[in-house]
Formats: structure tokens, C-alpha cells, sequence
């Protein structure tokens, strides 16, 4: 018989059933693994357009400089290639921008070696350098003077340049310009300071043609009033020479009422006569008042000088502003009458103008004299000088008044005026309302304690 061998079949034991619960539990955690890589995804790819239009952006920004730009620009690499270029620059070499990028910047000029030893410095010293180098332009060398500056990377080192410069011969020009412009502004400056001893005078000229246009007015109407009587008289007379009858000329003088013209005659003629001795007076107040304007030194009456040149300056004047003369009824001082005249008119122009829109404006001139001196006091009810500019009144070309009105040269030449007649123009102490300015000459020795 054949031994029992033992059986190769082994038993395989029961494998467990998968819990059903866990397999839905594993799916869950693998879409929402896939949910936050798909989320994340989403936004990396929402941060990289964001990124991508910020740069676009930027570049556009970069582009309009670099095309904008009138100075020549250019950005160049640590080994000094160019990498941008300005619209300007490439202009000037007559090709597109694309076409130098990758150029040796040093090329563009026509001291190569000049520009390597400045680049080298700045790339050395990380500092800016400032050099003169001729541009090789295609229309010739254009000499202009570059700075280089150093461009930094993130860890601090020099990463290439920046070259701007600006064309030598424009700044040349522009200071050729600037003397030339000085030169003309002191000239004008002599011609101001020339025109302000006329300007008081000019003023007077809308209140001389207001003096003169009324007289003129008047005997221009009474001479056409006359030219009408002598035509009547001119047919009367001519009937009378044809032999008209005495009947006929009683009925002429009549129809023409020469009666009444020749009444009339009478008043025209007077009222012409009239009109030209005032124009007649105004002409003479005039040729006064400009008279001496630079003439010998003599002496003259203070207090006549003062009124007649504050009552031309009213004149001028379209509003009522009331003009007071206080004080004293003669100070004789001695100096150039047309001098003190412009100083007069100077101070109370500047009154007038403060007061302008002002319905209760007044001007007082007051004239006294005290401790030897003759003394004009120059004052108005208007808002006054404020403190912070009291100081600067009598300076050269310091005014508050509107451009155009005012030269500031008006108290400036009247203080000199005073210093060189021996006395003095000042502002005097703040007040409660409106300004005051005193001028104080030397009173003649015969009237020294005149009161």
C-alpha cells in the first residue's frame, strides 16, 4: 500500500467584506483634495494674470517715458551694452530704438574710451558721474553733458547704468538767453526808473482832457452858433445890396429874427471869450506845474507846490474824494520845485489809489514847521499798510497793487528825492486807520519858527 502523503491543498482563509462607510469617507477625501488643487490652481492662475497685466502696464509706462522723454536716456547693462534707449536719442542716430539695443554704449560716442573710464568709475564708486562727450549723430557730433548713474539689483550691486544728458549747446544757448535777458532787464530797469519822473505827469492826463473838454466844448459850440448867425446876416445884408425893398427887409429881418440872434450874437461871443481864458488858465496851471523839472536849485513855497500838484492828481480822478489842505499857509524851502512837485504827486496818487471804490474817501495834505524843518503830512482815511510790508514800502519795485498798475518804483524814487534835498520821506507811525507819509525838508532860514 501506498503511504498516506499529506495533502498540498491548504485552507485560504475568508477574506474580510471592505466596510462600505470607509470607501465613501476615501472618495470624499479625494475630491476635496482635488477641489483645493483646483481652487489653488484657480487663484495662482488669477495672481499670474493680475501679475501679467501689472507688468504689461508698466511696460506701456516705460515705453511712453522712454518715447516721451526729450533729454537723451539710455539704460545699459553692467557690461555696457544698451539695452533701452529714448525716442529722442534714437532720433538723433536716425534708427529705431530696437536697432541699438545690444550696441555698445560707448560706441554711440564719439570719446569711447572717455565713456568706458567714466562707466568704470561709476560702476567702482557707486556714484554718479558727470561727463562732456560729443553724441556721434548722424547731422555731426552733438556735444552733450551725461550723467551716469549706477542701477542697483535686489542684493544692492551695480546691475548697469543710467545715462541721461541734455544737449551742451541748448544750455548754451539757454544762458546765451539768460545774460542776454539780464542785460535788457537792467535796461529796462534804467528806463523804469527814467519813466517814473514822467508817470505822475501821465496820470494827469485823463483829468487835463476832462479841464480842457469842457471850455474847448463850449466855444466849439458857440462857434458854430456864430457860423449860423453870420449866415443870416450874410442873406440879410445881401438883400440889402440888391436893393430890396424897405418893406421887404422888415419882413426878412423878421423871418430870420435877427433881433434875437444879434442878442444871441452877443452871449456866443462872450461864452467863446469865457472858454478860452479857461483853457487859457489851465494851460498856464500846467506849463506850472511841469515847469523846473530839472532846472536850478532856488526857492519856492512848500505849501503852493503842494496844492497845485494835489489838485491836478484830483483831477484825474473819476470818484469824489474829498482834498483837505491844513496847516500852514507858506514854508519856503529850498531845492527843485518839479522834483518835490513829482514827490507830492507820488504820495497822493498812491492815496487816491487805495481809496478807489471807497464812497467817503478823503486826502489830507498838512503842512507845519518844526525844529527847522517844513514839514508836508500826507494822509488818507483808507485801509492802511499792513505791518508785515511797512518796511519794504520804499523799496526798488515793491508794490501791492495789481499788475500792470504800479511800477513800485513811485516811493522809491521820492525817498531818494528827499535824501538828496536834505530831508527826509517816512511812513509814519501805524494808525488807526489809513496811512500816513510825512516829508520833512529843510525850512530856509528866514522862516525857521514859522508856525
Amino acid at each position: 500500500m501506498e503511504p498516506d502523503l499529506p495533502s498540498l491543498a491548504t485552507e485560504t482563509p475568508a477574506m474580510p467584506h471592505p466596510d462600505p462607510r470607509a470607501a465613501d469617507q476615501a472618495w470624499s477625501d479625494v475630491i476635496a483634495a482635488m477641489d483645493r488643487n483646483y481652487a489653488e490652481l484657480v487663484e495662482y492662475q488669477e495672481r499670474l494674470e493680475a501679475q501679467n497685466s501689472e507688468l504689461l502696464s508698466m511696460r506701456g509706462f516705460l515705453e511712453s517715458v522712454l518715447a516721451s522723454v526729450s533729454d537723451v536716456l539710455i539704460v545699459a547693462s553692467r557690461l555696457g551694452q544698451v539695452e533701452q534707449v529714448s525716442a529722442s536719442l534714437a532720433s538723433r542716430m536716425d534708427a529705431q530704438p530696437e536697432a541699438l539695443q545690444g550696441r555698445q554704449v560707448a560706441d554711440l560716442f564719439s570719446d569711447p574710451p572717455g565713456l568706458r573710464a567714466a562707466l568704470d568709475q561709476c560702476r567702482v564708486e557707486r556714484i554718479a558721474v558727470t561727463v562732456e562727450l560729443e553724441l556721434a549723430a548722424t547731422q555731426g557730433p552733438m556735444p552733450y553733458e551725461l550723467v551716469i548713474a549706477p542701477r542697483r539689483d535686489a542684493r544692492g550691486r551695480v546691475a548697469g547704468f543710467v545715462l541721461t544728458g541734455r544737449s551742451v549747446g541748448e544750455l548754451r544757448q539757454a544762458y546765451h538767453a539768460l545774460a542776454q535777458s539780464h542785460d535788457e532787464l537792467k535796461a529796462m530797469q534804467g528806463q523804469l526808473v527814467r519813466n517814473e519822473k514822467l508817470a505822475s505827469l501821465g496820470r494827469l492826463l485823463a483829468g487835463v482832457a476832462h479841464e480842457l473838454n469842457n471850455p474847448i466844448s463850449f466855444v466849439y459850440a458857440n462857434a458854430h452858433a456864430l457860423e449860423r448867425y453870420a449866415t443870416k446876416f450874410e442873406t440879410y445884408f445881401d438883400r440889402v445890396g440888391e436893393g430890396a425893398s424897405r418893406a421887404e427887409l422888415i419882413a426878412l429881418r423878421e423871418e430870420l429874427r435877427l433881433d434875437r440872434e444879434l442878442r444871441n450874437l452877443r452871449e456866443a461871443v462872450r461864452g467863446a471869450r469865457e472858454g478860452a481864458e479857461r483853457v487859457r488858465d489851465i494851460v498856464a496851471d500846467l506849463r506850472r506845474l511841469s515847469a523846473d523839472g530839472s532846472g536850478e536849485i532856488a526857492d519856492f513855497d512848500l505849501v503852493e507846490v503842494s496844492r497845485v500838484a494835489a489838485n491836478w492828481v484830483l483831477r484825474g480822478r473819476a470818484e469824489a474824494v474829498t482834498l483837505d489842505h491844513e496847516g500852514c499857509n507858506s514854508l519856503t524851502v529850498r531845492g527843485r520845485a518839479g522834483h518835490i512837485q513829482q514827490v507830492v504827486m507820488n504820495l497822493v496818487q498812491n492815496a487816491l489809489d487805495v481809496l478807489e471804490g471807497q464812497p467817503d474817501g478823503r486826502v489830507t495834505l498838512t503842512c507845519m514847521a518844526q525844529a527847522g524843518k517844513a514839514v508836508l503830512q500826507v494822509e488818507d482815511n483808507g485801509p492802511g499798510i499792513a505791518s508785515e510790508v511797512q518796511a519794504m514800502v520804499f523799496d526798488p519795485f515793491f508794490t501791492t497793487k495789481p499788475v500792470g498798475k504800479g511800477t513800485g518804483l513811485g516811493l522809491s524814487i521820492s525817498h531818494k528825492i528827499a535824501q538828496e534835498h536834505g530831508g527826509t520821506l517816512l511812513l509814519c507811525p501805524e494808525r488807526a486807520r489809513g496811512a500816513c507819509f510825512r516829508l520833512e525838508l529843510p525850512l530856509v532860514a528866514t522862516q525857521e519858527g514859522a508856525q
